[in-house]
């Protein structure tokens, strides 16, 4: 089968998954709470306001799957989504970082459980890195970066809210992202640039996510 084919056939698989049933499975506060390692997992990690939870959303073609908040930092659990019927993958909302209000107690245990999911869960194929298209990579935004490098995770740069910019804007934060990516051997060299509002990027994006669930 040629590159084009494999691609198609990717594509395809990708369409029949997200057109079917995708549902909650459980939330994880604690490690001990981890649904068994079954299925590969992509797992979704982005600061609070970055559009996370409208992203998931519109990726699974579902207006409540994924808890949306005016309050950053609502979501401070491992949220598992099975994708499929029997499920064939999971998806995992991580809770969001760089949330100023939070306490020092929660900001805690907010590193403890990330850090340790993305260390020692062996089904993780790939973690997607939410980054705003309007600012680019932020100093807030290394912490998980050089917790992703240290943990030895394969992770992609996916850029949001794409449509809040201009598109010379937007080609030129793309360009200095795939920059930095290259600097990190766990990153993948590609940038997906989407818009949660108008479905730009999804198409590639489910592509990637089934690309790297199965590889």
């Amino acid at each position: 089968m040629s590159e084009d084919d494999q691609q198609e056939a990717r594509a395809r698989e990708a369409r029949r998954l997200f057109s079917g049933p995708i549902s909650f499975l459980k939330s994880a506060p604690e490690l001990k709470f981890l649904p068994e390692p079954a299925l590969p997992e992509i797992a979704f990690a982005g600061r609070s306001n970055v559009g996370k939870s409208s992203l998931i959303n519109r990726l699974t073609n579902r207006s409540g799957l994924a808890r949306t908040s005016n309050t950053p930092g609502r979501t401070q659990e491992l949220n598992f989504f099975d994708v499929g019927a029997p499920p064939v993958l999971r998806l995992v909302d991580m809770p969001g970082y760089g949330f100023a209000k939070a306490p020092k107690d929660v900001a805690r245990r907010w590193r403890y459980l990330v850090n340790d999911y993305l260390r020692g869960r062996q089904v993780l194929k790939r973690a997607l890195l939410l980054i705003d298209s309007r600012h680019g990579i932020k100093e807030i935004d290394r912490e998980i970066i050089e917790m992703l490098d240290a943990a030895a995770v394969s992770y992609r740069i996916v850029l949001t809210k794409a449509d809040k910019v201009k598109a010379t804007d937007l080609a030129a934060v793309q360009a200095a992202t795939e920059a930095e990516a290259r600097k990190h051997g766990a990153a993948h060299p590609e940038v997906i640039a989407t818009s949660s509002e108008g479905g730009m990027g999804m198409e590639r994006l489910r592509e990637a996510v089934v690309e790297a669930a199965f590889a």
